[in-house]
C-alpha cells in the first residue's frame, strides 16, 4: 500500500509563486510515474502535470505549461510541482497520484490508483 502526503499549498498574491511536495512512502517510489491533478469547487479534477520514474519525460495540461514545472527526487521519494506566475484561475485543491494503471495515459483521475489527500491552493487577484 502506498502513502502521498502532499504540503505546500496556501494562500499567494497572483503573479506569485507556490512549491508544493508529495512525500510517498510505502512502496517502490523509484518506478512510479507520478502526476499532479487539481480539483475547484464545482468542477472536476483535472490534470496538471505528469513525470515519468526517472524524471526524463514530463508533460503537462496546457493552462499550466510554461508557469509549472513537476520535479522528482527519487532518494527523498517525493516529487515537487513549482508553480510561478500564478493566476486566481490556478485556485484549487492539488493532489499527487500514483500507481499508473498498466496502458493508460495518466491524464484522468481513473488512471491512478493512489491519491493524497489533497492540499488547498489559492490565489488572490
Amino acid at each position: 500500500q502506498v502513502l502521498l502526503v502532499e504540503s505546500g499549498g496556501g494562500l499567494v498574491q497572483a503573479g506569485g509563486s507556490l512549491r508544493l511536495s508529495c512525500a510517498v512512502s510505502g512502496r517502490t517510489f523509484m518506478d512510479s510515474t507520478m502526476a499532479w491533478f487539481r480539483q475547484a469547487p464545482g468542477k472536476e479534477r483535472e490534470f496538471v502535470a505528469i513525470i515519468s520514474w526517472s524524471g526524463g519525460s514530463t508533460n503537462y495540461a496546457d493552462s499550466v505549461k510554461g508557469r509549472f514545472t513537476i520535479s522528482r527526487d527519487n532518494a527523498k521519494n517525493t516529487v515537487y510541482l513549482q508553480m510561478n506566475s500564478l493566476r486566481p484561475e490556478d485556485t484549487a485543491v492539488y493532489y499527487c497520484a500514483a500507481g499508473l494503471v498498466d496502458g493508460r495515459r495518466g491524464t484522468k483521475g481513473a488512471d491512478f490508483r493512489s491519491w493524497g489527500q489533497g492540499t488547498q491552493v489559492t490565489v488572490s487577484s
